[in-house]
């Protein structure tokens, strides 16, 4: 939520409290130790205050925040859509570093994306839908880049179309 504090958005629902019963109130300071400390931990360190809005950080950093906040809770799985979509190269390159860093905490991610090289960077195991059916499933090191491309582009779908272009041009040349 873009309009509220780092900390606020990173223990939303889930807030540390100080007191008892009807007295129970926010507790900022464990709150604001405990967001900044989860987030450094994902190599955020721009972040120096947890009372920072969240709508002040940088998409990457806030694909970092989702994830500490996703582990510090205890997810065993993230299932990431486009987690990458929206960043620069080095934003993306950052998220891909927690991917990595998630996987080895024994974390199972599932990432869903349009992006071969990012795909083939963080996965293992890849699915490729086409329609919402799966056209292919391979381990990593069994398809190269192009080929994993050529099956997300559609394929013989591609290959058909390029013949029919060729054809074409081959006969209204010249």
């Amino acid at each position: 939520i873009p309009l509220i504090s780092v900390a606020r958005n990173f223990f939303l629902g889930n807030e540390p409290t100080r007191g008892w019963g009807p007295f129970k109130r926010l507790d900022h300071g464990t709150a604001n130790r405990v967001a900044l400390a989860q987030i450094r931990e994902m190599g955020i360190r721009r972040i120096t205050d947890a009372d920072q809005l969240v709508g002040t950080m940088s998409g990457g950093e806030r694909q970092a925040l989702a994830i500490a906040k996703a582990l510090y809770f205890g997810a065993r799985l993230l299932i990431l859509d486009e987690p990458t979509a929206a960043l620069g190269v080095k934003e993306a390159a950052h998220v891909l570093r927690i991917v990595l860093q998630a996987r080895q905490k024994g974390i199972a991610v599932i990432f869903i994306t349009h992006n071969v090289v990012h795909a083939l960077t963080v996965g293992d195991h890849f699915a490729v839908l086409i329609k919402g059916a799966k056209a292919a499933d391979f381990r990593k090191g069994e398809k190269s880049r192009e080929e994993v491309t050529d099956l997300m582009a559609g394929g013989e779908h591609m290959a058909e179309l390029e013949a029919e272009i060729e054809s074409y041009m081959a006969t209204h040349e010249g």
